[in-house]
């Protein structure tokens, strides 16, 4: 039987300890599921997980998978959408996976292949707790207010939503109740937009939660642009300072050990990471992935397409390599 843990100050997520040889395949589903509809952070230590291992553990959990298409990422498991973490060496901000786009993935799991032995720590923060201790001029303003994400679109994906590189007006003004974008002709560009909640529910908690990509886009992009306001406007930037210290302040970093595997409720949790001194001793794998037990999302389109069947989403041509 594990050894489990429950969160406790300092440390946000449940641990669960191998206290035998036995593997990930031996702890019992449903358990585990309840534990991460409780927690929403699960961190499996002692299991020595390997590439099958840590596949059939997510598999267990997750109907479908998505691709995250952003470069730096190389390929373990392509055929079961696994991977490596961005390769590069820098911190990361906290941020759900893939938040810039309407189908941001229910779970993301993390497996440590070889753990560095210096730095490169993956922080977590319970997007629950921010809001909590947010300054209340912050917390008060986001409240009923909604991010909006706009970008130009490319002919692939129009092709992949509307059926056509070249639509016009009509199908832009009336797409398909599965697409989960709205169009707009800007000049010679079209634009797709959606948009979310500022605080927004998790899955499996009654409580607001942040939970967006505003802290990546202004600091590790460096854009105010990217998402907005829904009246246009950029999240103030003192807004923005005050959500990243509250974030610092409440981040906790994991410190890998080999085998280990993290379990994150993306839709309450964010994940970031402290800069690497070594990335060739660092290997982490990624899985993200849409839950067999995940509740109904309002905000998603009509029988969303990332839930039906592993997604490959059209790669934006800043994306593209070779």
């Amino acid at each position: 039987m594990p050894m489990i843990r429950p969160p406790g100050p300092g440390r946000p997520y449940a641990l669960v300890e191998s206290s035998d040889a036995a593997g990930l395949d031996a702890l019992d589903t449903a358990e585990i599921e309840n534990l991460f509809k409780t927690h929403g952070a699960l961190l499996f230590r002692g299991f020595d997980a390997d590439v099958p291992a840590f596949r059939t553990f997510a598999t267990r959990f997750c109907a479908t998978s998505v691709i995250n298409e952003s470069p730096g990422r190389s390929p373990i498991d392509a055929a079961h959408n696994i991977h490596s973490v961005d390769g590069g060496s820098n911190a990361f901000p906290l941020h759900p996976e893939i938040s810039r786009e309407p189908w941001k993935p229910d779970a993301a799991f993390f497996a440590c292949f070889s753990p560095p032995s210096q730095g490169g720590e993956t922080t977590i923060c319970d997007g629950v707790e921010m809001v909590r201790h947010l300054p209340e001029a912050v917390r008060t303003g986001l409240e009923g207010r909604r991010l909006v994400y706009a970008k130009a679109c490319w002919p692939e994906l129009l092709e992949f939503w509307l059926g056509t590189p070249d639509p016009g007006d009509a199908l832009l003004a009336a797409p398909p109740p599965s697409c989960p974008y709205e169009f707009r002709r800007m000049g010679a560009q079209v634009v797709r937009i959606f948009s979310r909640p500022a605080l927004h529910r998790p899955m499996f908690i009654d409580a607001p939660a942040f939970g967006n990509f505003l802290l990546f886009a202004r600091f590790n992009n460096g854009r105010r642009d990217f998402p907005v306001l829904d009246d246009g406007q950029p999240v103030p930037e003192e807004w923005l300072q005050a959500i990243k210290a509250t974030g610092d302040r409440l981040s906790c970093a994991i410190a890998w050990a080999k085998g280990d595997v993290l379990m994150l409720d993306n839709s309450r949790f964010m994940h970031g990471r402290n800069a690497i001194t070594d990335t060739q001793e660092r290997v982490i794998a990624t899985y993200f992935g849409y839950l067999r037990f995940a509740p109904d999302n309002p905000e998603e389109p009509v029988d969303p397409v990332w839930r039906k069947a592993d997604f490959r989403p059209p790669q934006p041509p800043e994306f593209r390599t070779g």
